[in-house]
Order: C-alpha cells, then structure tokens, then sequence
C-alpha cells in the first residue's frame, strides 16, 4: 500500500510538533467550567471567499460542537459535548429536550449523532457520548424517537467494555453503511501513564476482547451482525477492525464503496486509512507516533506483516476530526474528493484519490477555528463545525 509523507524541514518539523503536542495535551484533560446555557446569535454572513468557494457563517453560539446529522425535513441536529442537542431549521437553532447527563470532562461528553436510514418511518436518532465518573467510564451508543423538539424511549443499546480510567480517546465517529449497520469508532482509553490490567491502556487496541482501540460494527438494535468477521478464528464479536488509538473522522465513499477513516496519532503519526473487516491496523505495535513525554518513538517498527499500513501519514500532527467524501455536483472539481477536518491546522485538507486508490493531499481550505466536523448536506455544500467554546456552524458553497 502507497505511503505518503507530509513534511516541512528539519526545524520546522519539532517547531510545529511541540506546539501541537503542547495543544493536544491541553485538551485531553481539560474540565470546561459550568456556564448556563450560550446565547444564540446570528453572525455576519460572509466570513471568507476564494476563488472557488465562498465560505459563510449560518449560526453561531454553539458550546463545543462535535457532530452534525440531517433529519429528512432537512433540518440539522447538531451535538454539543456538555450535553446538549440543537436543531438548526436554517433561520434558528432550537435545543432539543431528552439527553441524559452525560460524562463531560477531558475529552469525554455528547459526541456524535446520526440518523436512522429509514428515520422516516421510525423516527430514531442515534447518539455515542461517554457516561460514568473519572474513575470508570466509557462511550455509550443510544438511541432515542425524536419527536418535535423532544426526544423519548431512550435507549441504551451498546456499552463498551472495560470501563477505563481518566477522560481521554472515548473516539466516537458513529456511520451507517449501505446494509444499514452501523460503524462505531472507538478510542484506546488514552495516552501514559494510564493503565488498565497492569498495563498501558493503550494495548487494549490489540486486545480482541476489548472495545478499546476498535470499529465496531452493530445491527440498528445493537445486536452483533451475524456476518461480522471472526478474526483470529474467534466467534464473530462486535469488532469489525481493530489497532486503532482514536478514529474521530469516518465517511463512506458512494463510488468506491470504500470505508476511510482519520486517526488521531500521538506527537505526529496522524493517519488516513481505508478500513476493512478484520484488519489490525498495528497501533500502538506499529506507529510513526512518538512520545508526549520523551519524543521517543512509541514503536521501534513503523511497518509489518499482518497489518496495515496508512494510505497518508501527518507529521507533525494536524489533529484530524471530521471526514467528508464529496458526492455532488456543485462542485463538479471536487467530486470524489476527500475532505479532512483539522484541529490543530485549523483547516480543512483537501484530498484525492487515483484511479489505483492512491491519496494524496492537494490542497486546503483555511477555516482559523477548530474543525471538528465536516460533511456534506442536503443542497450538496460543504457544512463545518467548529470545536470552540463559541463554536459556529459554516457552510462552504460556490462563489
């Protein structure tokens, strides 16, 4: 598999790898203080133009948004990570009444959101969000009917297992696939010194019996598709792939019918990948990572058998979160391109795909916020979420 490397010079490379190290760390374990609930503003509408685009703020006043789903009637959910649910109709943002209480610290919270294929007919909305206390917690898959404004019959339909300590890489990218399961990204349980079973936590996403470090694949009930692979000659589980450190950009390609994600490493050794069953994607036994701590590689080995390697790697690490496959026409250049939400860039990278399945990155969108999400609405422009605590909802369309 082609590798491809994103690099800046010797300098430039440590200069820019410790302030992102420096931020990265800053937001693992971070507690945001209690404030009442943001006002709603309306924000000027053009933020930025180039050529080829215009890019226009369409609300504002969001705390710390973290995903987006569209409902049929093509209004938009958006999630807020201290646990709240907003529905944006295109004039007004409303909040949606029903979301329990929800773990929010460190990087724990409501986190992404999706909507059932045939919402139409059943009305449910899916959620992941971390639940539980600093000492033992864990993402949880729910679902609940949205009715109106207000959401009923909450269930909880999958728990990871173990429960782990601290507030770091709870994932969580939440995508349906054409067969209407449902892929869960989950993260390792985060960076040393944690440990779980006398060991860093992190070695967990080598571990089959644990939801740590994986993709998970479920029914729309939560049940464990009969079909799922049996990896190492177990009995089929919810893992659908597994030696990933904390996946928080998943999208399907329409045209490819290929699964790619964007992964988080650690001080560089950010991934794209394309995901398939029963894969090990090798973390933390391979990686391009190196320490917080020590600068020191987190493996001695960057490639080897049995496992795959990443179709592009960033170093130093950009902070992906967020990734669309674009599918429409109004953008005809941008068609079957992949757009990667950045945390620390604060952008969005613009990626391309050959006809052998080669990616490369060949261009940017500058955003100046945090990108948490991105995705591709209803009237086929580009929409981005920003992760600030004023955060905004963007919409990239035609100049």
């Amino acid at each position: 598999m082609s590798l491809s490397f994103l690099t800046l010079s010797h300098g430039q490379r440590w200069v820019l790898a410790a302030i992102s190290a420096a931020l990265l760390t800053a937001c693992q374990d971070s507690q945001p203080a209690a404030v009442p609930q943001p006002a709603v503003s309306q924000p000027a509408t053009v933020a930025q133009t180039a050529p080829d685009y215009t890019i226009s703020a369409i609300a504002a006043g969001l705390e710390h948004p973290w995903g987006m789903a569209w409902l049929p009637d093509g209004d938009l959910l958006i999630t807020e990570r201290p646990g709240r649910l907003r529905r944006w109709d295109g004039t007004e943002l409303r909040t949606v009444t029903g979301i329990p209480t929800v773990f929010n610290r460190g990087q724990g919270g409501l986190l992404d959101v999706a909507v059932h294929p045939q919402f139409a007919e059943n009305g449910w909305v899916y959620f992941t969000y971390a639940a539980g206390s600093r000492s033992a917690n864990q993402t949880q898959v729910a679902r609940a009917r949205l009715a109106d404004d207000t959401l009923r019959d909450w269930q909880v339909i999958f728990t990871v297992a173990p429960a782990k300590p601290g507030a770091q890489h709870f994932g969580s990218r939440l995508l349906w696939l054409p067969d209407d399961t449902l892929l869960v990204s989950i993260g390792d349980g985060g960076n040393p010194p944690i440990e779980l079973d006398n060991q860093l936590i992190r070695l967990q996403a080598q571990r089959l019996d644990s939801d740590l470090g994986k993709v998970l694949r479920l029914q729309d009930d939560g049940s464990v598709p009969a079909d799922n692979p049996a990896i190492d000659g177990q009995p089929p589980s919810a893992v659908w792939s597994y030696g990933h450190r904390n996946i928080q950009g998943l999208a399907y390609d329409v045209e490819r019918q290929a699964i790619w994600a964007t992964e988080h490493g650690a001080r560089g050794g950010d991934e794209l990948n394309q995901l398939r069953a029963g894969e090990n994607y090798g973390w933390p036994l391979v990686s391009h990572s190196r320490e917080y701590a020590t600068g020191r590689p987190v493996s001695p080995v960057q490639s080897q058998p049995g496992m795959v390697d990443p179709q592009i790697l960033w170093t130093p690490s950009m902070a992906p979160s967020g990734l669309a496959v674009y599918q429409g026409s109004l953008f005809p250049q941008w068609r079957g391109s992949l757009f990667a939400g950045a945390l620390v860039d604060r952008d969005i990278k613009r990626l391309s795909v050959d006809a052998q399945g080669n990616v490369r990155e060949v261009g940017t969108i500058p955003i100046g916020e945090r990108v948490r999400a991105v995705a591709q609405g209803p009237d086929e422009s580009l929409y981005v979420l920003t992760d600030e605590r004023a955060g905004r909802l963007l919409k990239i369309s035609p100049e």
